[in-house]
């Protein structure tokens, strides 16, 4: 069983990598000819997506690298540079291809449902939060260690969802501005997040690096 500052470190750096501010001004753009009602519900919808998409990689994901013969230590040297990517980009306020391409944000636009697809995935629980999610599980097999990844996962959902709910009030008040310093901030912490799984990758990979 980890230590409850591993669960805490786990929960920040997974609502960094979510970023829901970030999202706020994607789900304005396509949500701009929806009623208040129907924003309401892709909130809800786009919520519950993400934790069965996390929950998912949290109880399967490692036996989808066992079935492809993928070691953790490979997969956290991949999924570290997958997010200093992600982290690059947050730094600059730019959305990462990393979670969307141009292509895919234009054929979102042309989408009657965003809750699911692109927002939920993958704008929200993208290739890095799936990473991360699978990397986390992977640190302990015991049942107290999955059962309280869960409740974070459905904690974090939970504080997802106002973002959401309320983006046109947060997107007043903040204004892109303010939603680019808080981006920025949490690139800057995905930063460091990255660079930590791949030191730990490498030295998985080649032990001679741990002795050094």
């Amino acid at each position: 069983m980890l230590e409850l500052q591993d669960y805490l470190k786990f929960l920040v750096a997974l609502f960094a990598i979510l970023n829901p501010p970030g999202a706020i001004p994607v789900l304005m753009s396509l949500a701009a000819d929806q009623s208040h009602q129907d924003r309401m519900a892709t909130a809800k919808m786009a919520t519950f997506a993400v934790f069965v998409i996390l929950l998912t990689a949290l109880f399967f994901g490692e036996a989808l690298l066992d079935f492809f013969g993928i070691s953790i230590h490979s997969f956290r040297v991949g999924g570290g540079i997958l997010i200093l990517m992600m982290a690059l980009s947050m730094m600059h306020a730019r959305a990462s291809d990393a979670k969307q391409t141009k292509a895919e944000s234009l054929e979102a636009a042309s989408r009657e449902s965003i809750a699911v697809v692109p927002l939920a995935m993958p704008i929200l629980a993208g290739p890095g939060a799936i990473s991360a999610v699978i990397l986390f599980g992977h640190r302990a097999t015991s049942w107290e260690h999955y059962s309280t990844a869960a409740v974070l996962l459905g904690v974090l959902s939970l504080v997802i969802y106002p973002f959401l709910r309320f983006s046109s009030a947060i997107s007043l008040r903040l204004g892109q501005t303010g939603i680019n310093i808080m981006t920025r901030v949490m690139g800057l912490i995905l930063a460091a997040i990255s660079v930590e799984f791949i030191a730990v990758g490498l030295k998985g990979l080649f032990p001679a690096l741990a002795s050094t």
